[in-house]
């Protein structure tokens, strides 16, 4: 897909676990010389994570202006997306896990998402593990989460101007462009 009228770019940047995704994300959205906004999806539920939380707004540091919006992502997406600045939203697969602990009806959760993400109006990078490279996992829930992984990721490409894959830190160009090869 082009980019379209009325908006700059989606990027998908997809990659396991500590692979560089977020680190890419933003130097991603850095080009852009205004404000940035966050969009942070993680729950500090115990020590671990808030040290996770804790590490990623240092490395972003004062420029950034962050919004957490760990469930009604589509709804804060709508209103945050009809601006030009830039938006990332980290992490696709942490929201989809809140969105199933809550017990909410994830494939309408994520049709909302692609419904509020497709008329932005700056560059929108969206940051999402890729689950489905593993073993089969050994209970329901694990597999209807790798599923809807699969689901989500599958969806929010089909929307993005441009998807990537990082491992070890390189990004690899599956759709589109790498954006951060080149200057906005």
């Amino acid at each position: 897909m082009a980019t379209g009228v009325g908006r700059k770019e989606i990027t998908l940047i997809l990659g396991g676990a500590r692979s560089g995704k977020s680190r890419l994300a933003e130097a991603i959205i850095e080009q852009d010389s205004r404000d940035a906004v966050y969009i942070a999806t993680a729950q500090a539920r115990d020590d671990e994570m808030s040290a996770r939380i804790a590490a990623h707004r240092a490395r972003r540091g004062a420029a950034w202006r962050t919004v957490e919006i760990p469930l009604d992502l589509a709804r804060g997406l709508s209103v945050l997306v009809k601006a030009e600045n830039p938006v990332l939203v980290d992490c696709l697969t942490l929201w989809l896990s809140n969105i199933l602990l809550a017990d909410r009806d994830a494939e309408a959760e994520i049709e909302a998402l692609a419904a509020a993400i497709t008329p932005a109006q700056g560059k929108v990078v969206l940051v999402s593990n890729e689950t489905g490279l593993g073993i089969v996992p050994d209970n329901a829930l694990a597999r209807r989460f790798r599923d809807l992984s699969g689901i989500l990721n599958q969806r929010m490409a089909s929307l993005a101007d441009n998807v990537l894959l990082v491992a070890a830190g390189l990004p690899l160009v599956m759709k589109g462009r790498n954006p951060a090869d080149q200057p906005v």
